[in-house]
């Protein structure tokens, strides 16, 4: 059994897939027989799908502390458990509680694993590229220097941990995984509205002006389809694209909000296609979310969703509007029961391939391998 303390910056669900990856992992290893922990700054609506241990947000009305995501009482509690577990796992990068991580571990004697969490690609760290590097000078590389070891989601953040300068440590490729939902997208054949989905962050790497503009395209003819766009705004990043979507003129266009829980259910199964044109994703877990809901999917090529063709369950495009226009007119051109059996291959691809048992298994066998020495497992890149 090994006894693992994680530590991330915000379990609020605003925050987009950590917050509900990170809790749903450590649920998994404790189902497999790990003892795991979780500590995190408290603010917001969390999942509640497995217990924390949230501190208070210190400073929270002072504008670059706020940012930080201070918080003292979780630094204390962090150096006081690090000497009693034999991994603290940190997951992100750049905000206070991962500085905390890195120290406490490195101060109680136990091995330190970062999980990058797509905060290393090229896309990511073009944005706030200045502060990034300060931080990283001051804090954040001196926090993480001495780890035993990185994680990552797939193959291709693998070479951007590479790229970003780790070179030494070894990295294991995990997966996020998925739960299989009850209900499935219906692709109702007499259904007068079809719908086009984005659920996710709406932030500027999403490459959403591109999905508005493909969409002003297409909105002509394709006179039975919708497209709407959901999820929790970042930047004021929604009256942008409202702004652009009034400029073009575009017709039939929804912008829900942040959705959760069984709303954000519900909304996969009335999807008919799911769209995601983002310039990077280490994982996208709302990709795996539609297609478990039996949704076919267009990823860009920022994402690391080729199975997608390879399991004939969507389309994986190049950036840009053009080769976006061109994937959803192929999608909205095949009949329901098409996109429905797409869907359902899709379903069974991310049954077989993203069980949270598998990843926990996985996670634990790292660990072991981490403080315990033996045989490197097969997904561990030196």
């Amino acid at each position: 059994m090994t006894r693992s303390l994680h530590v991330v910056a915000s379990l609020d669900v605003a925050a987009g897939g950590p917050s509900y990856s990170v809790p749903r992992l450590c649920k998994a290893l404790a189902h497999e027989g790990d003892a795991p922990e979780l500590a995190t700054v408290g603010f917001g609506e969390t999942t509640g799908i497995f217990p924390s241990q949230a501190f208070a947000h210190d400073y929270s009305s002072v504008p670059v502390a706020s940012q930080l995501r201070l918080s003292r009482g979780l630094e204390r509690h962090l150096r006081a458990r690090a000497g009693e577990v034999d991994i603290v796992h940190n997951h992100g990068l750049w905000l206070a509680p991962n500085f905390y991580a890195g120290h406490a571990a490195r101060a109680g004697g136990a091995k330190l694993v970062v999980s990058a969490r797509g905060m290393v690609s090229a896309a990511a760290l073009r944005f706030s590229a200045r502060k990034k590097r300060l931080v990283w000078q001051i804090a954040q590389g001196p926090a993480v220097r001495h780890a035993a070891g990185w994680h990552a989601t797939s193959e291709e953040e693998v070479k951007d941990i590479r790229s970003f300068g780790v070179r030494d440590c070894p990295v294991a490729v995990v997966p996020n995984g998925v739960d299989l939902p009850a209900t499935l997208s219906a692709h109702d054949p007499d259904k007068r509205i079809r719908t086009a989905l984005f659920l996710s962050r709406v932030h500027p790497k999403k490459g959403l002006p591109n999905l508005v503009t493909a969409w002003a395209r297409l909105a002509q003819t394709e006179t039975d389809w919708r497209l709407v766009i959901a999820g929790p705004d970042e930047g004021a990043h929604t009256a942008e694209l409202q702004r652009q979507a009034a400029s073009l003129g575009v017709e039939r266009i929804v912008f829900a909000g942040p959705v959760f829980g069984a709303a954000r259910d519900a909304l996969f199964a009335e999807a008919d296609l799911y769209v995601l044109p983002t310039q990077n994703e280490n994982f996208g877990i709302a990709v795996a979310e539609a297609l478990a809901a039996g949704v076919p999917a267009i990823v860009t090529k920022g994402a690391p969703w080729q199975g997608l063709d390879d399991n004939a369950c969507g389309w994986w495009i190049d950036h840009g509007v053009d080769p976006l226009v061109a994937a959803m007119e192929q999608a909205m051109a095949v009949t329901p029961a098409q996109r429905q059996a797409m869907g359902l291959r899709g379903r069974e691809w991310v049954e077989a391939a993203f069980s949270w048992q598998s990843c926990a298994q996985d996670m634990a066998a790292f660990y072991r391998w981490l403080t315990g020495g033996g045989t490197r497992p097969p997904f561990v890149h030196l």
